[in-house]
């Protein structure tokens, strides 16, 4: 193989490996930072809960008005749970406003309408807005709504969450003496983990995120994100800071990096749960992380130059660079395995010496998949779950990854171009699935199936040229290209699918 060809391949391969050891020596920082910070700030919460709680029973308080915004497009297996269970949450009457932004086109309108008509019998106060078009998508809905907002403060629910009765007054209590505090946001929890082989892993993959990374930031003076849903904002917050924009994928980010660049701070409740659905097919999770991925790197060529010129510490720079650009890392993974053949050709006729191959084969799987291994483990072990019953998860977790890296790469790589896609809402199936939600089909289960042949022709010459420790990594990345391949296109033969 011509050098031509090969020292290039080998220099992509350790940008590629340095840039994913960045991100997986990050986990790392991230679980000392919330071991370190955890007994305190936990205390803490709970100590604002109980002022409040007490004040509350000595009638020592006005509460304020909160306005629970519902934004909803064709959720016809969950519209109903989502408006009742929010009705239900422990709130005077008379202090909490019901806003559904309700976009959807089909059958779901007649349930909202029936839905809300009944609990406006009921003495609640509940508004259905209903807009012209669906310009903006979710973004477009959050910005009317705020026109008719009667609430000091501003709770999100998409429609899939089921928000706990205590939701509002466990998060208003974080903000009582502290007005630079412009959002609390609680923790994900998870309706169906034991569904499938899927959900199991992903709620693994999501609780890494929720329970480690989201209050680490918090706790140690970090930007972190609001996640579309499950949070409670000051309404000032998002007036200063320019409001609901439609101009990347990921608003609810978009807009938390805004809000922190004005100086407002967001606060994690670690301890405050709101369960909603993990997207129980490939399709529909590669559909979700697409979205993620775009509106990632969207965010980060819009807002990451502001926050690098911006008069902040270097760690919060730093953090912040990796968290909105972290979705680059499926590129990475993606070329290092389309690298793996020149690479092995090359190398192999170069005859060149074994600890070169060792540090170049080796440096991206350990740094890539130690670091988050660890932070999967803690976060299952910090809700007291068993870490062995949720170690065989990570495998799979693994080659979930590896599998989605060719779509998340799609995205990645749209976003840099400015390419412009539609909103595309993950499906939901409630506790009874009554009507099928398709997602957007398109040719990649194809090219991942080709990429599971790719990576396995790359793990037979690995063994063929004797460089067998290479095999357990081409091994794990042909084993995800085909995974999520051929299942995305075994879905498809479903009925309704």
């Amino acid at each position: 193989m011509s050098d031509y060809i090969l020292y290039p391949s080998i220099a992509l391969y350790i940008i590629c490996s340095i840039a994913m050891m960045s991100w997986g020596f990050k986990t790392y920082y991230m679980v000392r930072a919330f071991r370190i910070r955890s007994p305190s700030e936990r205390w803490k919460c709970l100590l604002n809960e109980k002022r409040l709680r007490k004040q509350i029973g000595h009638r020592a308080i006005d509460l304020p008005v909160i306005t629970t915004q519902i934004p909803i497009y064709n959720e016809f297996n969950v519209a109903e749970r989502i408006i009742r269970t929010v009705a239900a949450m422990d709130y005077p009457k008379d202090r909490h406003h019901i806003q559904v932004l309700d976009d959807s086109d089909d059958e779901t309108v007649t349930i909202v309408d029936r839905v809300c008509h009944e609990l406006h019998k009921d003495g609640y106060d509940v508004e259905v807005l209903r807009r012209d078009n669906q310009s903006g998508f979710k973004a477009g809905a959050l910005k009317e709504g705020m026109k008719t907002v009667k609430g000091e403060f501003i709770a999100i629910f998409d429609a899939d969450f089921v928000p706990p009765k205590d939701f509002l007054w466990r998060c208003l209590a974080q903000f009582r003496n502290h007005p630079e505090r412009g959002l609390v946001q609680a923790r994900w929890g998870h309706l169906n983990r034991n569904e499938n082989m899927l959900t199991k892993a992903v709620a693994v993959g999501i609780d890494g995120h929720f329970v480690i990374e989201q209050p680490a930031r918090s706790w140690n003076g970090l930007f972190l994100n609001f996640n579309g849903t499950a949070g409670l904002w000051r309404r000032e917050t998002i007036e200063d800071a320019g409001g609901w924009r439609a101009v990347t994928l990921t608003e609810d980010l978009e807009l938390s990096y805004r809000a922190q660049l004005k100086g407002w701070s967001i606060y994690f409740h670690h301890d405050l749960v709101v369960p909603a659905e993990i997207p129980a097919t490939y399709e529909a999770f590669k559909s979700q992380q697409f979205r993620w991925a775009k509106g990632s790197i969207q965010t980060a060529l819009l807002t990451l130059p502001r926050v690098l010129k911006a008069k902040l510490p270097f760690a919060v720079k730093f953090n912040a660079a990796l968290h909105l650009t972290q979705y680059s890392m499926h590129v990475c993974m993606l070329l290092v395995a389309l690298l793996s053949v020149p690479i092995l050709i090359g190398l192999s006729q170069a005859q060149a010496n074994l600890s070169l191959w060792w540090l170049i084969a080796l440096f991206p799987l350990i740094t890539a998949s130690i670091g988050p291994s660890r932070l999967y483990m803690v976060s299952q072990a910090a809700q007291g779950r068993s870490v062995w019953q949720n170690l065989k998860m990570l495998p799979f977790l693994m080659i979930t990854g590896f599998g989605i890296s060719i779509s998340n790469t799609h995205a990645v790589i749209d976003a840099i171009r400015g390419i412009n896609s539609p909103f595309v809402r993950t499906p939901k199936k409630g506790q009874a699935q009554k009507k099928s939600y398709s997602v957007k089909r398109n040719n990649l289960p194809w090219i991942e199936s080709a990429m599971g042949v790719y990576t396995f022709g790359s793990l037979i010459l690995a063994l063929a040229t004797a460089k067998i420790f290479l095999a357990p990594y081409l091994f794990l990345y042909s084993l995800g290209f085909f995974t999520v391949g051929l299942s995305s296109l075994q879905e498809r033969r479903r009925p309704n699918a």
